[in-house]
């Protein structure tokens, strides 16, 4: 297979042992996509800009679409393209949060606090929503997804304990965003065992193998059934609480690929 190259340098195969460094390919995700081999990537990690939330001054800015389905729109058809790159035993990760309606005001003031704030515009109240409704942006994507093919499998709550504080003073504060896992097929690479947790005794089975792969088996009767030696300890739930302060936008991630504590 002929190297696809982007900046002027090969990007396939990727390598990541020691002596093979990963490259990283800056751009236009929606252009640099288009350059990857089909099935190739073994998982997929991201949280697009959220919409009308950020002004970042580049032309044709995903979030910065005049309506939430143009917006829903643009990026189901970019990861489409993620799921074409993907290979069959693939999984995607999608970090994304809820917005509120702008209310009719036509742009905002930096904050003292986070000068990202600022924006010179507000998208429009969608169509059949009010004023300071909570628009649900994160879950009318993931459906959206759903629809155009991928396999939903979690809804993972990020828990911010120390979020950005808000001035508005006749609802909760927002202190959470949304980690939405999907596969590409019905059996994918899932390792269950890495992130398990201690047992209440603080015991974990020395039997642990580290891997667990849903991929099915056929069993003696004949029938399909999934193969994955489970040992000792807890699984690990859909609840993540991450504090570090207000300055991280995005959780970091372990060894294990696990958001870290």
């Amino acid at each position: 297979m002929s190297a696809p190259y982007i900046n002027g340098s090969s990007v396939w195969p990727l390598r990541c042992s020691e002596n093979e460094p990963v490259q990283i390919v800056s751009g236009d995700v929606r252009d640099k996509l288009s350059s990857l081999p089909d099935e190739t990537v073994h998982c997929c990690v991201t949280s697009p800009p959220y919409w009308g939330m950020r002004d970042y001054g580049y032309h044709g800015q995903i979030g910065a679409e005049g309506t939430i389905e143009e917006y829903i729109s643009n990026l189901v058809s970019c990861f489409r393209e993620v799921r074409r790159v993907l290979r069959a035993d693939g999984t995607f990760w999608l970090n994304i949060a809820n917005t509120y309606t702008s209310g009719g005001r036509g742009w905002r003031d930096k904050d003292i606090k986070n000068q990202g704030r600022a924006m010179s515009y507000r998208p429009d109240t969608p169509e059949g929503l009010k004023p300071k409704d909570l628009i649900g942006v994160a879950w009318m994507l993931a459906m959206s997804l759903q629809r155009d093919g991928w396999y939903l499998r979690s809804d993972i709550i990020w828990h911010k304990p120390n979020c950005q504080p808000e001035s508005v003073k006749d609802r909760v504060t927002v202190s959470h965003e949304y980690l939405f896992m999907f596969s590409k097929s019905e059996n994918y690479y899932f390792d269950q065992e890495a992130i398990k947790e201690p047992t209440a005794d603080g015991k974990r089975s020395p039997r642990s193998t580290g891997q667990c792969n849903t991929r099915s088996v056929r069993s003696s009767r004949g029938t399909l059934r999934s193969s994955c030696a489970l040992t000792r300890g807890k699984r690990h739930g859909g609840l993540h609480a991450h504090n570090r302060g207000r300055a991280n936008a995005h959780p970091p991630l372990d060894s294990r690929g696990r958001a870290a504590e």
